[in-house]
């Protein structure tokens, strides 16, 4: 994932409204209507975060009969997850350097 659309993807999932309708749509794909009745916000809020959500790349929509039907697109959170993986070194690494931390001072406190 490039830099821009990294930093596209984290702004757009910044705003609270966005980040609930994602988590929202992460157990189904659901209707503006019941987005708006799960959320408590107004349709037109809805609509303009779906929109920025779209436009972002994050949920797609399809027509059944008159409705809108949201789902989120893998691909921008596969990419947001490898890149958060990336961290895993670092961690590893600090993890390991405090675990010998605490074997030299459990060693220590023996003698």
């Amino acid at each position: 994932m490039n830099t821009s659309v990294m930093q596209l993807t984290l702004l757009t999932l910044a705003e609270p409204n966005r980040f609930n309708i994602v988590e929202l749509l992460k157990k189904g794909p659901r209707s503006v209507g019941e987005i708006v009745q799960a959320l408590g916000i107004s349709q037109p809020h809805v609509s303009r975060h779906l929109r920025i959500l779209s436009e972002a790349g994050l949920v797609r929509s399809r027509s059944k009969a008159q409705q809108r039907i949201y789902s989120l697109e893998a691909g921008p959170f596969q990419e947001l997850d490898e890149w958060f993986d990336s961290f895993s070194i670092l961690w590893e690494e600090r993890l390991d350097n405090f675990e010998d931390y605490m074997l030299d001072y459990k060693k220590k406190e023996e003698q």
